[in-house]
């Protein structure tokens, strides 16, 4: 019988390349496979955003040695600088509309109103859309993520069908939405004591247009508390909004000015207070004002158009880089 030692040699010539079984005094891991070890596993957790890390990728050959062009960087961080002075506004806004809402909200006032929509939740939807683009494409560009970037790109392109939509629509129904206003200004008139943010808004309509009431300063007769059969103190009276010269020369407004004015005559309340409603003069100083409307409208759609494009360009550099990347020999 050949001893154990004799047939050593051949059994590990036998099965040389392969694995050998398990036996009691093998180590209990001999045949489970280990983890790679931690430099070979680094490079998949480096962040791109990262200046440091893709620095020390690329020492150690595991990013490409190919930069971004200057052309590249400079349309990068313009769409970087472009988007985060968006963000600042929009930002802000959401804020004061958060604020506005809660504070409406721990006085007990209903998110419903009597006007279509909320002013302060259409101040939080506008400035949370606007935000969240923004802020999108600045870590798109800056991250250099092409689905970030694809996806602002989307969101661009929907805002401007949007936007041509409502142009479209404005045209096509512009007689029943001035209906719609004037019965908005009719409503914000008779709530006008009832919201807070219709109050203030309905204040510098009237300041701003210089004009009281919706079609003439009579129609806050509809309003509960101004009416003149109203037992209240403010019966027979306008805001003070209302009011010619509020401050009457004075630091402080006259909250009282437009007392009584319902009672007065047309030629002597006219002295004292705007007798013009505000919907006639809305629609003279939309009709002095279409131009620079038009203007601020064609330079959104180019500043959105001017965004749209500079993403392209980026994406499209991002798109060779990554080529030049894969056909890049390795490191030796």
């Amino acid at each position: 019988m050949m001893k154990e030692e004799e047939c050593s040699p051949l059994l590990s010539q036998d099965t040389a390349g392969r694995e050998h079984p398990l036996t009691r005094n093998s180590p209990p891991t001999a045949n489970i496979p280990r983890p790679a070890p931690w430099e070979n596993q680094k490079g998949s957790w480096d962040c791109r955003c990262c200046p440091g890390a893709k620095r020390q990728a690329w020492r150690e050959g595991q990013a490409s040695s190919l930069p971004l062009s200057t052309g590249s960087n400079c349309v990068k961080y313009l769409i970087f600088l472009s988007n985060f002075l968006f963000s600042l506004p929009s930002l802000l806004a959401l804020a004061a509309g958060l604020w506005g809402l809660t504070v409406k909200r721990s006085q007990g006032i209903g998110w419903g109103g009597p006007v279509p929509t909320d002013p302060m939740l259409m101040l939080v939807l506008g400035g949370l859309v606007v935000s969240v683009v923004s802020l999108s494409g600045c870590l798109g560009a800056f991250c250099e993520n092409s689905c970030l970037l694809h996806w602002y790109c989307g969101a661009v392109l929907f805002c401007l069908a949007l936007e041509a939509l409502a142009g479209v629509l404005m045209v096509t129904f512009w007689k029943p939405l001035q209906d719609s206003l004037k019965y908005t200004l009719h409503a914000a008139i008779i709530h006008y004591w009832d919201d807070p943010d219709l109050h203030f808004l309905l204040d510098q309509v009237q300041l701003g247009l210089q004009c009281c009431g919706a079609v003439s300063y009579q129609d806050w007769q509809q309003n509960l508390y101004f009416n003149c059969s109203s037992p209240g103190v403010q019966a027979c009276s306008l805001p003070a909004s209302c009011c010619i010269n509020p401050q009457e020369d004075g630091a402080v407004v006259n909250t009282q000015c437009g007392f009584g004015a319902l009672h007065l005559d047309q030629n002597v309340a006219g002295q004292v207070v705007f007798l013009q409603g505000c919907w006639p003069a809305l629609q003279e100083w939309l009709r002095g004002n279409t131009g620079a409307i038009g203007d601020c409208a064609v330079a959104v759609v180019m500043i959105q158009g001017t965004e749209l494009l500079l993403a392209a360009c980026l994406l499209r550099a991002l798109a060779v880089h990554k080529a030049a990347e894969d056909i890049e020999p390795g490191p030796v």
